[in-house]
């Protein structure tokens, strides 16, 4: 907690902001929702290998009416151009609608990025780096909203708004916040993992709007970055190392490779893997799937640890999908113990993150806005 507190105070000051691991970008939201706003509106989500698209009506009262699609992302889409997505999301965003025929009327957006973003307003945001497996060329440092507003003008067939760039966090935060206003921290652990927060104005070094009067400010932390000086060296493994050498960012987003969806599988497989090649499991003898990156996806460290004590119905099902099915009830027992170490030191990693924004808030009562949905899913 010492650790990460001090990080988050380094990226919110000016004189440490460019060389501090946790950036503490502003986001330039001010205010919280309080449950009596109307209007339809479209939201756009984008930040992983699917994007949603939803219409959403809100009618006051806390109540609603929402409608959404998800779209995929082509990988060859994901380390293209920056044209190509944007344009690959105009077009779903037109075709979602046409489907829904909302296509003649001009409607807001609220567009949720869930990359780093230097944010200079609520609708400009610059990116800093991607992260989660995209690498679309011509996209870092350019503003993604003039390139979502340029590609949906070349369509030239919807009308549409963009009105806030927002993180997933943010976007986390405030649709909590909407109907419980103790709501103080947004928390995302998935395909990749991050926090926002409130923070006191005079605590947001790089917050800069003349004649400001509002107390607060969301703050969107980026932790995910958090010991890419070394911070976590203490708790980094053998199998976080592998993790970190075969990406596509070597020494970026170590804690976000600890924690996330997109990780926590492969982690697993590779303390398998020892163990089976070592002799301590499956009597040494391991499968082609075994032995294949990224083929132990997390939703099997999910389903492995949701059998009941001494149960293995789940776990042996993983194990023959992976052609394992000689696997003896030690051999289950140990496997669901592996899956239990990674799956425990990344919510012991999110907890200490977690204390550390209360602590510093100093807020009384605190409800922590999450989502998880995704982390069952990759």
């Amino acid at each position: 907690m010492t650790r990460i507190l001090a990080e988050i105070n380094r990226g919110l000051k000016k004189e440490t902001h460019a060389e501090a691991d946790i950036k503490c970008f502003v986001t330039y939201v001010q205010d919280l929702p309080n449950g009596k706003e109307t209007g339809k509106f479209l939201a756009l989500d984008l930040g992983g290998t699917n994007f949603r698209v939803l219409l959403i009506h809100l009618k006051g009262e806390n109540d609603f009416e929402m409608l959404s699609k998800i779209y995929a992302i082509p990988k060859n889409i994901m380390i293209g151009t920056g044209k190509q997505l944007f344009d690959h999301i105009a077009e779903c965003l037109a075709n979602f609608m046409k489907e829904h025929e909302v296509y003649k009327e001009r409607l807001p957006l609220g567009f949720t990025f869930s990359f780093p973003l230097t944010q200079l307003g609520l609708t400009k945001g610059m990116l800093v780096r991607w992260t989660k497996g995209f690498d679309c060329e011509g996209v870092v440092g350019e503003d993604v909203v003039q390139l979502l507003k340029d590609a949906i003008a070349r369509r030239g067939d919807v009308q549409i708004e963009v009105c806030a760039i927002l993180n997933d966090t943010t976007g986390t935060l405030m649709s909590c916040a909407w109907k419980n206003h103790n709501t103080k921290i947004g928390l995302i652990v998935g395909t990749g993992s991050n926090a926002c927060y409130v923070e006191k104005v005079e605590n947001a070094e790089l917050f800069d709007v003349p004649n400001n009067k509002k107390p607060h400010v969301l703050i969107n932390t980026e932790w995910g970055a958090f010991g890419d000086n070394g911070a976590l060296d203490f708790v980094r493994t053998e199998f976080d190392r592998e993790i970190d050498e075969n990406s596509i960012n070597p020494g970026k987003q170590l804690q976000e490779k600890m924690i996330s969806g997109m990780y926590l599988g492969e982690l697993a497989r590779l303390v398998i893997q020892k163990f089976t090649k070592s002799g301590h499991l499956f009597k040494g003898k391991g499968s082609e799937l075994l032995f294949q990156r990224w083929k132990f996806f997390t939703k099997y460290v999910s389903e492995i640890e949701s059998d009941s004590p001494g149960v293995f119905t789940n776990c042996r099902e993983v194990l023959e999908e992976l052609g394992l099915g000689h696997a003896t009830d030690v051999d289950c027992a140990n496997v669901r113990y592996i899956c239990e170490c990674v799956s425990r030191r990344a919510a012991h990693l999110v907890s200490a993150g977690i204390a550390a924004l209360i602590n510093k808030m100093g807020e009384p009562i605190v409800t922590v806005s999450s989502y998880f949905k995704q982390f069952l899913l990759k």
